[in-house]
């Protein structure tokens, strides 16, 4: 079975069809779908995925809305937390690549969520665009050990810094394109043990899907490719992907019958 470590399945884009979206996903052997909120008022609608159909979930505040982020909203995520024991802190992190976007106010924000993940003793899931040194500085600072670097895109020296602070890295549509080479090469060289794999659906579409809405159901496909790239049967990459996950997570071990 496949773990997906990012999977927005709250997202208004399944709003038609969401039954239908897990049941393919379920089929299609995705035993785990990890549910990361984005701000405080999807908070709702994140913890309805593990009423409904039991994902596991994480609570934070993505810094690409920090203009709609309130300085109230991290006492509000803490109580959050305490209450509904998230298995992450997370979407967090930082972005300076989109436009418009106030550093300081984000990089606050991030140091003041990995405060309640230090705190609660979580693991992060991180969002992390042109920003790879300026997070890890941060995890450093508040001595983050366990999480995951969602959509990894960096150097391989900063690969190697994250996996020496204790994170693994997560790998999804962006490497089913063949022009994608820093991340096909990140895939084939990185340790095994270093990897785990994502869809980050609806968005971040795989090659056969592109400009369409992702879905968890394309995992295992994307773990094929991953398994090309690296010269590996498919279900050694799923089981290390899943080892890989549950470790960084702190996920239960799948019930054998």
């Amino acid at each position: 079975m496949f773990i997906d470590t990012h999977c927005h399945l709250d997202a208004p884009e399944f709003d038609i069809d969401r039954d239908a979206v897990f049941a393919r996903a379920t089929a299609a052997g995705v035993g785990t779908l990890v549910v990361p909120a984005i701000t405080v008022a999807t908070f709702d609608a994140t913890l309805a995925m593990r009423s409904r159909y039991g994902c596991p979930i994480a609570l934070g505040l993505h810094p690409i809305y920090e203009r709609t982020h309130r300085d109230t909203h991290i006492g509000l995520l803490r109580a959050a937390i305490e209450q509904e024991r998230p298995i992450a802190v997370g979407e967090i992190g930082l972005d300076f690549f989109v436009d418009g976007l106030d550093a300081e106010r984000q990089t606050q924000l991030f140091a003041d969520q990995l405060k309640l993940a230090r705190d609660f003793d979580l693991p992060v899931i991180l969002h992390v665009r042109k920003s790879q040194d300026q997070v890890l500085k941060q995890l450093r600072r508040f001595g983050i050990r366990r999480g995951i670097a969602h959509a990894f895109n960096g150097s391989p020296q900063q690969a190697a810094a994250y996996l020496d602070q204790g994170l693994k890295l997560g790998f999804g549509g962006a490497m089913t394109f063949e022009r994608a080479l820093n991340i096909r090469r990140l895939a084939a060289d990185l340790p095994l043990e270093a990897i785990v794999l994502e869809t980050d659906a609806p968005d971040i579409s795989p090659a056969w899907a592109y400009k369409d809405r992702n879905e968890p159901a394309y995992l295992p496909r994307i773990a094929s490719i991953l398994a090309e790239i690296r010269q590996m049967p498919v279900d050694a990459i799923a089981a290390a992907t899943s080892a890989n996950a549950r470790a960084a997570l702190s996920l239960p071990a799948p019930t054998i019958p």
